[in-house]
């Protein structure tokens, strides 16, 4: 029988979730809640549709085509949340002969998700920052869970794309972003990291779940900004792609 898990989402012509053009499933349910978050609406685990893993991937095959030099990206809210439903769309794009990547958070206990991250050609990882207490502050969580998921890419030599949001007043700091390189740049693992601007598209997602938004008078970066914070990781030797707004 078919693996069932709960779908926030599906976009059949991704093109930022990966290498080339993907087909990027967003699976419903986080057990983070950071203060910047732009789809809170993912946060819930009984909401979005259920679906079976068969069913996905029988709607995959139809974007074959599209995505055949790309491949399938799991997203959320928090994939690994659905472990077991991630390993099955996983398992199912292999099949077809898809690239796939799990686009994580890394807040889920390695032991809870370790076949679906052996299974994934690529892990997009959101690092969001290396200091416990700060990654308190921001998520609500723990940090110890992603540093094992990272730590245990490293030793299997599972390829890694390293994404950190540059956020004015939290993130945005030359000592933190210093300390966010020096750290990655340990890592063989991590083929390359994206520097994304905060952005305010998620505002309005706040009021709509009835949780205020702390960080409504936050400005985006600026390009300068964004161009200075590239430059400390340009400065550790690390491939970086700074997004700018």
């Amino acid at each position: 029988m078919s693996v069932t898990g709960r779908v926030h989402q599906i976009d059949t012509f991704g093109t930022v979730d990966g290498p080339g053009v993907r087909y990027v499933v967003f699976l419903q349910g986080c057990p983070l809640k950071c203060v910047y978050c732009h789809n809170p609406d993912t946060w819930a685990t009984k909401g979005g549709n259920e679906m079976h893993a068969d069913e996905v991937i029988d709607d995959v095959k139809n974007y074959f085509n599209f995505i055949k030099n790309g491949g399938l990206t799991i997203s959320g809210g928090e994939p690994l949340l659905q472990a077991e439903f991630s390993l099955a769309l996983l398992n199912g794009a292999k099949k077809l002969g898809l690239h796939t990547a799990i686009d994580t958070s890394g807040t889920i206990p390695l032991a809870k998700c370790k076949d679906a991250i052996d299974a994934a050609d690529l892990i997009l990882l959101d690092v969001k920052t290396v200091d416990a207490a700060f990654y308190k502050e921001l998520t609500g969580g723990r940090i110890e869970p992603v540093i094992e998921l990272l730590n245990y890419c490293e030793s299997i030599k599972k390829p890694v794309w390293a994404r950190h949001v540059v956020i004015p007043g939290l993130t945005l700091s030359t000592e933190r972003l210093e300390q966010v390189a020096t750290f990655l740049s340990n890592y063989s693992c991590i083929k390359k990291i994206e520097l994304l601007p905060f952005h305010k598209l998620g505002e309005n997602k706040w009021e709509e779940v009835g949780i205020k938004y702390k960080l409504l008078e936050t400005p985006p970066p600026t390009t300068a900004e964004m161009e200075q914070a590239e430059k400390i990781f340009n400065d550790k030797g690390l491939n970086v792609y700074a997004k700018k707004l």
